[in-house]
């Protein structure tokens, strides 16, 4: 019996491993046959349809059986009348105020301020000096370089005289708040987390392990401060002050950069590395005023015609299965997340 059982989890191994062989091989030869199409697609939605949309369909489904064709033809006739008056004053439809949504969701990289710029390029294309651009941010920060890139996107919208508004329902913190502060107006929900503006570095040294180990590591440099900390070699006390004085020198540039777009921010006091909660950095004069993306954009689609722009890449199959199974590891990973996350507060 054990060693029937042994075979047959062989076999099934086997099997296992010959399907995912297969499957990979199908991934490679679908991306080599979509390897042509690389562009990013615009896609553009009129967020007023879209809540006109969902209003009428609630209005539907909680209307009575009896009543509902009645609405139905309600609606109809709006919206040919609603169509008719927009071709009937369509030189005015032309000046009227437009608002333009725009999403950046950041990681540590700022991965997305190369899309970002695309989609900043093709709105300057088309808005008018008057429309405004609404950046719904997310973003704990990250690497210098890259979120210095991703706030010079923001500044070409001033550049190009257009009104910007940034709303932080979650998070804009270091490098997020250095985007976050080329706005013109910045809007936070009450317990979004803002600030964070410092600078940290961590360098991990494992020199004595390798001495121990009778191990040399040998590093050659032209240029005294081509290296200051290392990772394998034995760093040296003026090689730490470079290191820190470089730190110290990014942090002043940080807080240059944002006290010449807030100059009514305490930027010595507030340029501690400390974070605030959206009611409290309104208090601090960190943002302008308090409220969620959401609330401000139904505010907006009251006044004016409201568009989401993104940048999208085309939906081919291997992109499908490839998201697919993301999304099935993201799920897992995030149930345990909960799961670990609940037991610790069932012991407190």
């Amino acid at each position: 019996m054990a060693e029937w059982l042994a075979e047959m989890g062989t076999f099934l191994l086997q099997t296992t491993l010959v399907m995912v062989a297969a499957g990979v091989v199908l991934l490679m030869v679908m991306r080599s046959k979509e390897s042509n199409d690389h562009g990013l697609k615009l896609q553009v939605e009129s967020l007023n349809d879209q809540r006109r949309h969902r209003h009428r369909r609630l209005r539907v489904t909680t209307t009575a059986q009896g009543a509902r064709k009645k609405l139905l033809k309600a609606f109809r006739q709006e919206e040919k009348a609603r169509q008719k008056a927009a071709k009937q004053d369509k030189s005015d439809s032309q000046s009227r105020q437009k608002v333009w949504v725009l999403d950046f969701h950041g990681d540590i990289k700022a991965s997305q301020a190369e899309q970002f710029a695309q989609e900043v390029s093709a709105v300057i294309d088309v808005a008018s000096a008057y429309d405004e651009v609404i950046v719904r941010l997310e973003s704990a920060g990250g690497l210098v370089h890259a979120y210095g890139l991703a706030a010079a996107q923001l500044d070409r919208l001033r550049e190009a005289g257009l009104t910007t508004t940034v709303c932080i329902d979650k998070v804009a913190a270091s490098g997020g708040y250095m985007m976050a502060c080329t706005a013109h107006h910045i809007k936070a929900a009450p317990f979004a987390v803002i600030g964070s503006i410092g600078v940290v570095a961590q360098v991990p040294n494992i020199h004595r392990l390798l001495k121990r180990n009778d191990i040399d590591v040998e590093l050659l440099t032209a240029g005294k401060y081509k290296r200051t900390l290392t990772v394998l070699g034995e760093n040296t006390q003026e090689g730490r002050e470079k290191f820190i004085d470089d730190l110290e020198n990014t942090h002043r540039l940080f807080k240059t950069y944002v006290s010449s777009h807030r100059p009514e921010m305490d930027i010595e006091k507030l340029a501690t590395g400390e974070i605030w909660y959206g009611s409290e950095a309104l208090e601090q004069k960190l943002v302008d005023s308090v409220g969620t993306s959401e609330a401000y954009l139904v505010e907006r689609i009251a006044q004016a015609q409201v568009y989401r722009v993104k940048l999208e890449p085309p939906k081919t199959i291997s992109r499908k299965v490839g998201l697919a199974i993301s999304a099935g590891v993201e799920h897992a990973v995030v149930k345990s997340l909960g799961v670990i996350e609940a037991a610790g507060w069932q012991r407190r």
